[in-house]
């Protein structure tokens, strides 16, 4: 078994997510986010190294994050249940220029700003 890497601690949030790729738009849902990235369950994940534009609302607030993301895991082929949700997980990114990470404070920023409710 690999070793857990993240920094921040997983937000069971479920939080509505807008993915633009090449072959247009699609939507989902975030499970849980960090500051670092998300999972995002969807009917049709993403393949893996696809590099991608997304916003996610932020529920009781105004806030919008957008962010380029990349898939670095995804279920494609596997089960859709609630152990192992049909989705993607992506880490966030400034922008189009992989590796520049997107900023924690505007994901802090939006943890404090709505109520962290669905």
């Amino acid at each position: 078994m690999s070793a857990d890497r993240r920094v921040y601690p997983r937000a069971k949030l479920k939080w509505p997510v807008k993915i633009k790729t090449d072959d247009g738009v699609m939507e989902g849902v975030t499970l849980d986010i960090t500051p670092d990235g998300c999972f995002i369950s969807c009917r049709k994940p993403l393949k893996l190294n696809v590099v991608f534009d997304m916003a996610i609302k932020v529920p009781k607030s105004k806030a919008i994050l957008k962010a380029n993301a990349e898939v670095v895991w995804s279920n494609i082929y596997g089960p859709d249940d609630e152990i192992s949700p049909r989705g993607m997980g992506v880490p966030f990114y400034k922008n189009e220029k992989r590796g520049s990470k997107i900023h924690s404070s505007s994901i802090f920023g939006a943890f404090q700003g709505s109520q962290l409710g669905a």
